[in-house]
């Protein structure tokens, strides 16, 4: 069962004029292809994904610049990676139940649609532009920067903001340069079973690689991918 829009509009403190923008957003494609002949078609949220997508990316950096002003280039580009990341919108869902809201055809709801990771950051994106068509720029706006970008905080002391899932925010850089997914192995394991270090190499293309060693294969990856996030910051 749906859960009642009126309960989303009041977490995202915006109330829609176009109700069927609303549902326009929430509406994922396995619905519309569920749709019995004969029958008018509605319009899923594909499209909206792709225009809240763009407004996403220029409300975050203009938001980080204003916030940041002395910061370089590639440092707010490591922050926007952060922040406009599938993981990090998929949070972002998560604290507002978006799953319950979705609007999924019987195949997408069966195989569990409304907690899968790409729908919901998918669907943030297209109520953003719901939003955005809705009411204009700036009940986006404060929904990017109160739901969003608020998460990211300020760094203490000057120092760079803790942005702890490294290996996303690499894969988001990445894509954003137009280079290949990072690709991850172990080259080592030391010590015995009850003390491991796990040594990891991550590389991205043929110019970008580094290793790290950890305690396990998880920490090891996420500070080899800081290391060539770092590298990549560089370039800006």
């Amino acid at each position: 069962m749906i859960a009642d829009t009126a309960v989303l509009e009041l977490a995202i403190s915006y109330s829609f004029r176009d109700r069927e923008l609303l549902e326009r957003a929430l509406t994922h494609k396995s619905r519309v292809y569920e749709k019995p002949l004969g029958t008018e078609l509605a319009t899923d949220n594909e499209q909206l994904e792709f225009l809240g997508d763009s407004i996403l990316g220029f409300v975050v950096s203009e938001s980080l610049v204003r916030q940041f002003a002395s910061f370089p280039e590639g440092r707010l580009s490591k922050l926007k990676a952060h922040l406009v990341s599938a993981a990090h919108l998929y949070r972002v869902a998560q604290d507002l139940n978006l799953g319950d809201f979705l609007i999924l055809g019987r195949g997408e709801e069966l195989s569990g649609g409304r907690a899968k990771k790409a729908l919901l950051s998918d669907a943030v994106e297209a109520l953003i532009a719901a939003m955005y068509l809705d009411g204009g720029l700036e009940p986006a706006r404060a929904f990017i920067e109160t739901k969003i970008v608020s998460t990211l905080g300020a760094p203490e002391d000057g120092n760079e903001h803790p942005v702890t899932d490294y290996k996303s925010a690499l894969q988001e850089m990445a894509q954003s340069l137009q280079l290949p997914p990072p690709r991850y192995v172990i080259v080592a394991e030391e010590g015995p079973e009850h003390s491991k270090t796990f040594t990891v190499e991550v590389r991205v293309g043929k110019n970008w690689i580094s290793r790290a060693q950890g305690m396990s294969k998880k920490a090891a990856g996420q500070v080899a991918a800081q290391q060539v996030l770092a590298q990549l910051s560089a370039l800006g």
